[in-house]
Order: C-alpha cells, then structure tokens, then sequence
C-alpha cells in the first residue's frame, strides 16, 4: 500500500474532527462541570484520552486548497500567499488588484 501524503492524512483527520465533535465536546463540558463529582469528571477525562489523537481539531493543519501547501496560508481565501500570487496576476482571484510585485 502506498504512503498517503500529508495532505491526504489532513483530509482524513478533518474527517476525524467531524465525527467526534459532539462526543469530544459533551466530555470536555462533563469534565469542566464542577458540580459533577470529581470522579465522574476524572472517568470522563479518561474517556476523553480514549478517543483518536486526530480527532482533536488542534491536529488539523490549514492547507492551501489549491496547492496543498501548510505555510503562507491565508484563511480568508483558503490558498498559500504563492498560490495567490499567481492566481491574483492572472486576474483569478475576484477583488484582488494588483498593485505592485
């Protein structure tokens, strides 16, 4: 089996993030809740631990979408500042103007 690439184990841990949310969510709110009994809360934080490294939405790195590339990224567009560059030269990008590079 070939090795998945850095973008693909991104997609499959935003995947991850997904379908634990609720649960990851009811947990930590069980484990901050301070007039549930301390070893309720404790027994929650080691369900908490249980559940995949990856469905921690910190593990999701912003990727550009239409290189794949994790540094240069700005959120507002999704894309890398290189991606942007030439997308917004060739008069892709809507409401980027040019103005001096």
């Amino acid at each position: 089996m070939a090795k998945k690439s850095a973008v693909e184990k991104n997609n499959d841990r935003r995947k991850l993030v997904e379908k634990y949310a609720a649960k990851r969510a009811a947990l930590k709110a069980k484990t901050r809740d301070q007039s549930v009994p301390a070893e309720e809360r404790f027994l929650a934080q080691l369900e908490l631990a249980e559940l995949p490294r990856n469905s921690s939405k910190t593990r999701v790195r912003n990727r550009c979408e239409v290189s794949g590339r994790p540094r240069g990224f700005y959120r507002k567009l999704r894309m890398s500042r290189i991606a942007l560059r030439e997308l917004g030269s060739a008069g892709k990008v809507p409401g980027l103007v040019k103005s001096s590079w």
